[in-house]
């Protein structure tokens, strides 16, 4: 394969920014460079230094454009795509209404296959290098969303979702299928290239104390997959489940007392937490995934990053499509900063962009892997033209320095901006100036 050496900006993180004064923990080069090699990033640097060092690489050179790790999206549901932006429901309305009809065409390969391709595209096209999933009860679910991210050499995380109550008949399996189903596609995927399972059931409604029990002894005795579900997404959804496990402390009890509390564990929404629960999130190492476009758009709450990262909490970020409106981890990037603007903490930029690579990245233990530019890492990668439309364009050309010309990009940019994209090393999104 090879080797590609890519010049433009560059940002990169030492450190987490809400750890440390952000410009301490981000390390930004005007006119960097990074050199791809054998899938991963092996070297990183000021460019014309790097360009005599290795005169052999195939150079691409991006001017003022911005290269950064590839966004990652730490809670989606890619059975949803073809139902975003529906109209008018809370949580409970929207399963009923929205995502529960959608997801009963999932038994169907084909369909799920089809899907699967157009949820793919439409993520790569924004800048999105690696997600979590939620697939559908049906193991074809799985199978395609894993084909098709395999096909594109992506690293990606998905399983099964399990239900057996408080569902429709045509999406229920039972505690045994649940735990059966999902064990065969763990040893189907898991480890598999770039793909790792997830262990998931939807959330505690439409799980009976029997599957909960099950999938917390799969996951025991597969500890190294992650294991993904929903947590106080809102009000009436916590005070259900207090009426549906009346033994439980609280609502993440009901996940505690069948272990499927700790390391690897992905809770998403996570906003409306006593401070129980926010310990034990905490002792345990498990994660929050903050989901705002969708906490807005089904009306759920607020989320509070700031707060929540004092406390020593994990935070991912992620667009929780399709009950979030938008495919884009940049709109999503300024939903969190309205959210933290409501919360009492103006997010700094450098901190936005953490959550959407290295932040998302360990909250699924990978950071490691990807989520930031380090030499070692897979060269999972985005380039952003930070003047990609008028607006941003006059905005950016005020600013004093890096983080005034970055933020108008966050705050207004979308699939424009996204110039190229690179999955484990290799070109698969590139569109010509204007696109």
């Amino acid at each position: 394969m090879p080797s590609h050496l890519l010049i433009g900006q560059t940002l990169s993180f030492t450190a987490d920014p809400f750890a440390l004064p952000p410009e301490e923990a981000a390390r930004h080069q005007s006119r960097g460079a990074v050199l791809i090699e054998n899938g991963r990033i092996a070297a990183i640097g000021e460019a014309d230094a790097l360009a005599r060092a290795h005169p052999g690489a195939e150079r691409v050179d991006h001017g003022e454009a911005l290269i950064s790790a590839g966004f990652i999206d730490a809670h989606v549901h890619y059975p949803q795509t073809a139902i975003i932006a529906s109209w008018g429901k809370r949580l409970i309305d929207w399963l009923n209404s929205y995502t529960f009809p959608e997801e009963m065409r999932f038994g169907d390969a084909d369909y799920a296959a089809a899907v699967a391709s157009r949820y793919f595209d439409l993520v790569l096209a924004h800048g999105t290098t690696s997600v979590c999933s939620f697939c559908t009860i049906h193991p074809e679910s799985v199978d395609a969303f894993f084909s098709e991210a395999q096909r594109r050499g992506l690293r990606v995380w998905g399983g099964k979702t399990c239900m057996d109550r408080n569902a429709p008949d045509a999406l229920r399996d039972t505690a045994h299928t649940a735990h059966d189903q999902s064990l065969a596609l763990l040893k189907r995927w898991h480890g598999v290239d770039r793909l790792s399972y997830a262990i998931t059931p939807r959330f505690s409604p439409t799980s009976t104390p029997e599957q909960l029990e099950a999938l917390g002894a799969l996951w025991a005795a597969h500890p190294d997959c992650a294991m993904q579900t929903h947590l106080s997404e809102q009000r009436e959804e916590v005070a259900w489940v207090a009426e549906l496990f009346p033994q439980a402390r609280d609502y993440l009890d009901t996940y505690e007392r069948f272990g499927l509390v700790g390391p690897g564990a992905l809770f998403g929404h996570a906003i409306h937490l006593t401070g129980r629960e926010r310990a034990r999130l905490r002792e345990t190492g498990s994660a929050l995934i903050h989901c705002p476009t969708s906490n807005t758009f089904i009306g759920s709450g607020l989320f509070d990053t700031a707060a929540r990262k004092r406390e020593g909490q994990i935070v991912g970020l992620a667009t929780d499509t399709g009950g979030g409106s938008s495919f884009s981890m940049l709109r999503t990037m300024a939903a969190a900063y309205e959210i933290g603007q409501l919360t009492g903490t103006a997010l700094h930029p450098a901190q936005l962009w953490w959550l959407a690579t290295q932040g998302s990245a360990r909250a699924l233990r990978a950071d490691h892997l990807i989520g930031n530019l380090a030499v070692g890492m897979e060269a999972d990668l985005v380039v952003i033209d930070l003047a990609s439309t008028p607006a941003i364009a006059q905005r950016a050309a005020r600013a004093e320095n890096f983080w005034e010309a970055l933020f108008p990009t966050i705050m207004m940019g979308d699939d424009r901006a996204v110039r190229e994209v690179w999955a484990g090393g290799k070109r698969v999104v590139a569109k010509a100036a204007g696109q």
